[in-house]
């Protein structure tokens, strides 16, 4: 299959640790898609994302993901370190909503509001895996996940699947897809890797330089709720149109970036997926280019993470990692001019994202 032919594919369609779930006989495991010296691996906890290994611009191969050498910690920790996240990724003011004239109010997991699906979201089951591909030329792996009406307050059984797929020598491609069954819901799943291009051991990301193709953000208030508005970054410290490092204006953001991007509809390719960020770590030559379809991206300087002991011993603080999370508007089923996240029985909901490595 043409490598176009599969990303369309991907675009429009849908070490064993240990026994988790004795009830359900579900085991934890991780799983590894590889070609060349370019591997990922991602286990069914929480379809999440452990490690990417990608060599730098001498040829040294590095982790570039942070996380945890077992899963454990990925039960217990809120860092959602690699998570696919979920039903509603972001936050939602108040923890409710009204869909269709009536009221839902789901779990408040973050003081009134709810974040990432509430607290037992995507992000904190275990997924079903399938189709798991490790030869040819597109190494792949499926996780598929039902969520059950009522399932944090959520209306509706949904069915889930999420794709992890290498389709080039050094790109990675992710497609999420849900179908409501039988009630409309709210729908923005989200991949929440925290990205360090130097290496997860290697410190801060603050010199390293970036370029966010969106000329808006969605203001929040003290609760990173988004007020509704829409404005311009030019001439503000979330002006990235052109490439800056992270370190040259995060002072004037306390305690650092965590703001939804509105993505401009300009640099699309022949799929009709945008670009979204151009990432480069100057040390190791490391680059990463993010494409999406969806209208946003979250950006996060990892400013609350404080002293999380990790891959190796390592301990992550404050800036040593960043997410760049494609996604729907946060808070869009409370704000009428946001694009609606609301999915209706009979209807898909399509994600896709690929990351682009060069060195």
């Amino acid at each position: 299959m043409a490598k176009a032919q599969l990303l369309l594919v991907l675009y429009l369609s849908a070490f064993a640790l240990f026994d988790v779930s004795s009830a359900t006989r579900k085991h934890v495991k991780l799983y590894e898609i590889k070609k060349g010296d370019f591997s990922v691996k991602i286990t069914n906890w929480g379809a999440t994302v452990v490690s990417a290994i990608l060599p730098d611009s001498k040829g040294n191969l590095a982790d570039v993901v942070l996380g945890f050498d077992s899963v454990s910690p990925y039960y217990n920790v809120s860092t959602y370190f690699g998570a696919l996240v979920g039903r509603v990724a972001n936050r939602i003011g108040g923890g409710k909503f009204v869909l269709d004239g009536k009221v839902y109010q789901i779990f408040q997991n973050e003081g009134q509001n709810t974040l990432h699906g509430g607290h037992r979201g995507f992000s904190k089951v275990i997924w079903t895996a399938s189709e798991h591909r490790t030869g040819g030329d597109y190494p792949s792996i499926t996780f598929t996940y039902h969520s059950f009406d009522g399932e944090q307050g959520f209306p509706g059984d949904v069915d889930v699947s999420v794709t992890y797929t290498i389709t080039g020598d050094h790109e990675l491609s992710i497609s999420m897809l849900a179908k409501p069954l039988n009630k409309p819901t709210p729908i923005n799943l989200a991949s929440h890797t925290y990205w360090n291009l130097g290496g997860h051991n290697s410190g801060t990301i603050l010199s390293n330089t970036i370029q966010i193709f969106g000329s808006k953000v969605t203001p929040v208030d003290d609760s990173l709720i988004p007020t509704g508005e829409i404005v311009p970054v030019k001439g503000t410290a979330y002006d990235f149109l052109k490439p800056a490092s992270i370190g040259s204006r995060i002072g004037q953001i306390k305690p650092g970036y965590d703001i939804n991007y509105v993505l401009d509809a300009s640099a699309v390719d022949t799929l009709g997926v945008r670009k979204v960020s151009v990432l480069r770590d100057e040390k190791s030559g490391r680059q990463m280019e993010l494409w999406t379809n969806m209208p946003g991206v979250q950006f996060y300087t990892s400013n609350m993470l404080k002293d999380v002991v990790g891959k190796g011993g390592h301990v992550y603080g404050e800036y040593d990692g960043l997410c760049l999370e494609t996604q729907g508007y946060p808070d869009s089923v409370n704000h009428p001019n946001f694009p609606a996240q609301i999915v209706r029985p009979g209807q898909v909901y399509n994600h896709y994202m690929r990351y682009k490595f060069s060195f």
